[in-house]
């Protein structure tokens, strides 16, 4: 469809349109915002993929909130927004999936979501005042608050016979800090709730001030295994807003070392879950299997975690046909060997019965939760950014998105070994194209829309990260947000808990591994 198809077709007729680049951002009164997006999201089926909030009270006194709602038929993202003094109207009560971005919101901003079922703060904790609003203009990011004294409530469950058990938020292993609350009844889990925020770093804030060399270095450490996926998608928005050109060689480039990435996480997860499934041959099989794929990173960009190798333009590193070929030779070596890691697992009766039927999510839960990447193609939800809204140079190459029906650890660690594959198979197509490709082509004297804005999307290996760019009337960067995949994945996990012994969980929560630093900011 073009522009003018779209907008009748989706966008209220009252509305006036603006168009920044694949966004079109269209004004709605606040009393209309609800009706408009349960049509986008309800009847046209369209994916929520951000709601986020802008402090625009020094240029008119109100704030802005945003939701961007993905076309991936059409690679369109359509962003009705409101203006609002200090609340406005939940979505909740319409589509959960809104819930999270809600509480974000008035957490960080101090906007309240009128008729919102369960607004606790969010990431902040009780030592936080609940009168400062650290993403609001007017708060210094240098401030340090006085400690308050607040109560945090976990959620009970009564009746005779059910006790509760603390883990965390200090683990035995070298994990990042996150608190569980378990209610259960003898060994079975009845209520299974997670508490993060311990990894806060004040990101959102940071990128507000920070200088734009260090802004794309901050991207990178949003979360440290996603560390080229992040860097790219702050690389795409920023690219939108200047209308920097990609060449084609770094566009293959770019897919080349996303799949790198995600084939490194995927082999250690896969590798992880049969380790505390007590199947030890397979998980130091594919830690082996891991550690060459960091040393293949190494080789070809001098970064095991791929830090340093986005930049807005392209790629930094410059791969000779030598390397290409070697890579390429390296990775189908890496394909057998992982072939007949797998022959013996799936052949092993005892890890798959341990795999199968545990930490079941439902299909309705992860659809209401807006669940993404594995956890979601796991129960059917064939979404992959690669495809919906297709970067890099993947329109180029051919691939089909893993999904399973089940739902379970066994489906979960499935569609990660389908992936695995899948990623091989990529990055060969690219490595084979690369040498053949011209070079950089790049924009000099980098400058960005006036009052405008962009949205990156990349499907990292936990599923697709989000990054808006909002510029002011100058053309500066005055508002960054990222979603990683994990800030609605962790709403689902203690789903997936309920109805499992104890014992389960750690195993559980291994097949979704899921980021506390990406979800924390």
């Amino acid at each position: 469809m073009n522009y003018e198809q779209i907008i009748k077709r989706y966008i209220p007729h009252y509305a006036e349109t603006a168009v920044h680049g694949n966004i079109i951002a269209f004004e709605v009164p606040s009393s209309e915002i609800v009706a408009v997006c349960e049509s986008l999201y309800l009847h046209h089926q369209a994916p929520l993929k951000i709601i986020t909030a802008f402090d625009e009270r020094q240029e008119n006194g109100l704030f802005r909130i945003m939701y961007a709602f993905g076309l991936p038929k059409e690679n369109l993202i359509l962003a009705p927004y409101i203006r609002v003094g200090e609340d406005f109207p939940s979505l909740t009560p319409s589509f959960h999936e809104a819930s999270i971005y809600e509480r974000k919101i008035r957490t960080f901003f101090g906007l309240i979501p009128r008729c919102h079922p369960n607004p606790r703060p969010l990431i902040l904790h009780e030592n936080w005042p609940e009168n400062i609003f650290p993403l609001r203009k007017d708060f210094d990011w240098r401030t340090r608050p006085e400690q308050a004294g607040g109560e945090f409530l976990f959620r009970k469950l009564g009746g005779e016979g059910i006790y509760e058990i603390p883990v965390g938020p200090v683990h035995a292993g070298i994990i990042e800090p996150g608190h569980f609350r378990f209610s259960v009844a003898g060994e079975e889990i009845l209520l299974l709730e997670p508490r993060l925020g311990y990894s806060h770093k004040g990101s959102e804030k940071l990128f507000e001030v920070l200088p734009l060399a260090d802004k794309l270095r901050l991207a990178e450490r949003i979360s440290g295994d996603s560390s080229f996926s992040y860097a790219l998608t702050f690389c795409q928005a920023l690219e939108s807003l200047s209308g920097t050109v990609v060449s084609d060689r770094d566009k293959y480039l770019r897919v080349v070392f996303a799949e790198l990435e995600r084939l490194a996480n995927h082999l250690g997860d896969i590798g992880a879950i049969m380790t505390d499934s007590g199947f030890n041959f397979g998980g130091a099989q594919c830690g082996r299997l891991r550690e060459a794929v960091m040393q293949i990173k190494e080789r070809l960009t001098g970064s095991r975690f791929l830090r340093g190798v986005a930049k807005i333009g392209g790629v930094t590193p410059v791969l000779t046909e030598d390397a290409a070929r070697e890579t390429s030779e390296s990775l189908e070596a890496l394909k057998m060997d992982f072939e007949q890691v797998m022959a013996i697992a799936e052949n092993s009766n005892s890890l798959m019965n341990r795999l199968r039927n545990a930490g079941i999510l439902s299909y309705a839960i992860a659809r209401d939760h807006g669940v993404l990447g594995v956890a979601g193609k796991a129960v059917g939800l064939a979404a992959d950014a690669r495809v919906d809204y297709p970067y890099a140079a993947y329109h180029e190459l051919g691939m089909e998105v893993a999904t399973e029906k089940a739902g379970d650890v066994h489906a979960r660690f499935s569609v990660r070994i389908r992936e695995a594959y899948a990623s091989i198979e990529l990055i060969r197509q690219a490595l084979g194209v690369v040498p053949q490709l011209a070079g950089e082509v790049g924009a000099p004297g980098l400058k960005f829309r006036r009052d405008s804005f962009a949205i990156g999307i990349v499907e990292g290996w936990r599923g697709d990260i989000v990054c808006l760019v909002a510029t002011d009337s100058s053309g500066e960067i005055s508002r960054v947000d990222l979603r990683d995949p994990s800030f609605l994945n962790w709403t689902a996990l203690g789903y997936a808990g309920q109805e499992n012994m104890v014992p389960d969980f750690p195993l559980i929560n291994k097949s979704f591994n899921l980021s506390y630093s990406g979800n924390d900011l």
